[in-house]
Formats: structure tokens, C-alpha cells, sequence
């Protein structure tokens, strides 16, 4: 059987690339079709891989501006051959899961969420304060078009796994589809329990406009309690320009790098809206409770109540409500070990096993 891996692009180890590598571990003689690939930006499992780039790959300054090649990228994915596949496994929050499988194939995506430039994150990327008034107007234009185009490729996809009830939810508003909800890996294996408190709070965050990085720079604006801020993206000059001698920006990080940051940190501060949210996983599994915004897929993960909390949420995307929530945390008794449990429910092993499991019985049913 000849498998096609397909993932929107391939620009740096996020979310959803976590949960790439494992289905490239799972089937590395597989072909791996992309939009755009920085080489050496990927973990070695997923360089590895035989990959093939559509036509953006060689479009100028695609390394760091891909995504204003938005309104160019269904004809990309558009353009990719998948006619010798029988089984095309799409990881897909753009465009990914527009491919086009041949007669008598299996498509089944993986979808982190409806393409979330021009559905629920829209005005997050492309309001007033967001986005000039050029790119505002031409967006006018385009998004409809995007938003039809992403209905209508549906129906390429015989089967959809959403990463969260959250997603599902905005699967069947948008597609009118059912999904199957598998949760991301986390390699709780990476990170450890700790008791240390080295004094600071800790975000872990692409610096893009709906990760809401910049209410997090304004509350420790304020109280003056030291931030370090892990990671990198489009936004990062503004945010820095914007962040007081408190604030300490890091960029992105090594996998042991990021663990010694989680293990010394007093909490991580989670201040967006996520589909899922490996993040705050990652920091439970190093024994550390999350300040969270309470909606999307957080709610899913973080325990905000009973006999073994593992953070606390805020309601209100405001500073007020997030200070007091970073207030909140002070009078409760916290278990690390037991955040640490919570942690291992999402492990990668069983994503692994769960996801290897759907394929295998949906092909099953496909050949009947």
C-alpha cells in the first residue's frame, strides 16, 4: 500500500508537527507532501522522510512569510499528485486537508481545526490593529472565497479525527461532518516532576495574534514579576517592543532547554484560545499548574476544580481577570505528582496505539 503524508507546511516543531512525527514514525516509507519546507527546521524523524513541496517552495520569502501566500495555497495543495496513493493521512489547520485522493483511495485527516485564518480566528489575524488597512481590504476579497473552498474540499476526506471536543464541535458547525475526537501526543517522557520554584512564570507560545501573548506582557507589565517567554513567530519584535526589562524573550528552545524551563518555572500562563493545547500538558508533566483562559481546548486538559486542581482559569481575556487568576493560585494546595498523573492520561504511547488502531479499522471498513 502506498501511503502520502500531507501537512500544510513544515516551518518549525509546533503542535501539529508533534503529531506528524508520530504518524511518520509509523510509516516512514511513506511519501510526505508539503507546501513548504525550511529544511533543518524539523526533528530528524520527519527529515528523514521523502518530501514533496508544492509550487510556494519556490516563491520568494517563503521561509518566514508563507502565510501571505494564503490566498495562493488551495491551488497548491491543489497541484499535488496523489493519483499513485491508496491512503492519504492529512495533519491539517489550512489547507492540508484539501487533497485530492484518487477513485477507490482512503483519505483521512487529522484535523487540528477548520482553517482557522478565515473562520474562528479571522479577526485575530486579519481585524482592525491586526493587520493594516491593505492586507484588511484584500482579505475582504479573499476570505469568502477561502471559507467556500474550505466547505466544498470536504468531501475529499472520508474520515475526520478532530484533536479535541472542541474541534469536533467546530467540524460539525462548519463541515457538517462527524468526527472521531483522539487527543495529541505528549511526551510526558521528556519532562519531569519538580518542586523548584526559580521565581518567574513561563510562557511557551508561537508569537502570533491569537496566542494572546501580548495580555500576558501587559499583566507582568504591571505587577513587575519576572516572564520568560519561549518561542518565536511574526509578532515578536512588536511584543518585545512592548515588554518591559521584566519580561525576557527566549525564542525557541531545545527539548531539554524547554524542560529546564518548565521545571523552574512557578507556573505556565496560557492566555489564548487553543483547539487543543499540547503546551500546557507538557508543563503538568513537569509537575507545574497552568494559568489558563477558560475556553477551547483547555478546558479539556486543565483541572480547575476537585480534590487535585491542576490550574486555575481566567474568563475574561482582560488584565484584571488574568491577575487575579495568577492570584488565585497562591492559596491552593497543589500535588505535583498528581498534576504530573493528570499529565500522563495524554501520553504519546497512547495516542500512538489509538491512532495506529483507527487507520487499521478504517481501512478494514473501506475494503468491505
Amino acid at each position: 500500500m502506498k501511503i502520502a503524508l500531507v501537512q500544510d507546511w513544515l516551518t518549525g516543531m509546533r503542535g501539529g508537527e508533534k503529531i506528524l512525527e508520530v504518524f511518520c514514525e509509523l510509516y516512514p516509507d511513506a511519501t510526505l507532501f508539503t507546501l513548504l519546507h525550511n529544511k533543518g527546521a524539523m526533528s530528524p524523524t520527519i527529515e528523514r522522510m521523502r518530501i514533496k513541496n508544492s509550487f510556494i517552495q519556490s516563491l520568494p520569502m517563503k521561509a518566514t512569510k508563507y502565510r501571505n501566500y494564503l490566498p495562493l495555497m488551495p491551488l497548491a495543495v491543489g497541484s499535488l499528485d496523489f493519483r499513485g496513493y491508496d491512503l492519504i493521512i492529512s495533519t491539517s489547520a489550512a489547507v492540508a486537508k484539501g487533497a485530492r485522493p484518487r477513485d477507490g483511495a482512503v483519505h483521512i485527516c487529522y484535523c487540528n481545526s477548520p482553517m482557522r485564518y478565515v473562520w474562528d480566528q479571522y479577526e485575530e489575524y486579519f481585524g482592525k490593529g491586526r493587520a493594516g488597512l491593505v492586507t484588511r481590504s484584500l482579505m475582504a476579497v479573499v476570505a469568502p472565497f477561502l471559507r467556500r473552498w474550505d466547505v466544498r474540499t470536504c468531501s475529499r476526506v472520508q474520515y475526520f479525527i478532530a484533536n479535541s471536543h472542541n474541534v469536533a464541535e467546530r467540524i460539525s458547525r462548519i463541515y457538517h461532518r462527524s468526527s472521531d475526537v483522539i487527543y495529541p501526543p505528549v511526551s510526558t517522557d521528556q519532562f519531569a516532576v519538580s518542586e523548584k520554584d526559580d521565581g518567574y512564570y513561563l510562557v511557551v507560545s508561537a508569537l502570533v495574534p491569537y496566542k494572546r501573548v501580548d495580555l500576558a506582557i501587559e499583566v507582568f507589565n504591571k505587577s513587575g514579576e519576572k516572564l520568560i517567554i519561549v518561542g518565536s513567530g511574526p509578532e515578536r519584535k512588536k511584543l518585545e517592543n512592548s515588554a518591559n526589562r521584566n519580561i525576557e524573550f527566549l525564542g525557541w528552545q531545545s527539548g531539554e532547554e524547554l524542560a529546564k524551563r518548565y521545571a523552574g518555572c512557578r507556573a505556565l500562563i496560557f492566555p489564548g484560545v487553543e483547539d487543543f493545547g499540547i503546551v500546557p500538558l507538557e508543563a503538568m508533566a513537569s509537575g507545574k499548574p497552568v494559568v489558563a483562559y477558560g475556553e477551547g481546548g483547555a478546558l479539556e486538559t486543565v483541572v480547575a476544580d476537585g480534590d487535585s486542581p491542576t490550574g486555575v482559569f481566567f474568563y475574561q481575556p482582560t488584565v484584571d481577570a488574568l491577575t487575579n487568576a495568577i492570584k488565585a493560585l497562591a492559596p491552593l494546595k497543589l500535588d505535583p505528582a498528581a498534576i504530573r498523573r493528570h499529565a500522563e492520561k495524554f501520553d504519546r504511547s497512547i495516542f500512538k496505539r489509538q491512532i495506529r488502531e483507527y487507520i487499521e479499522r478504517r481501512l478494514k471498513e473501506s475494503m468491505k
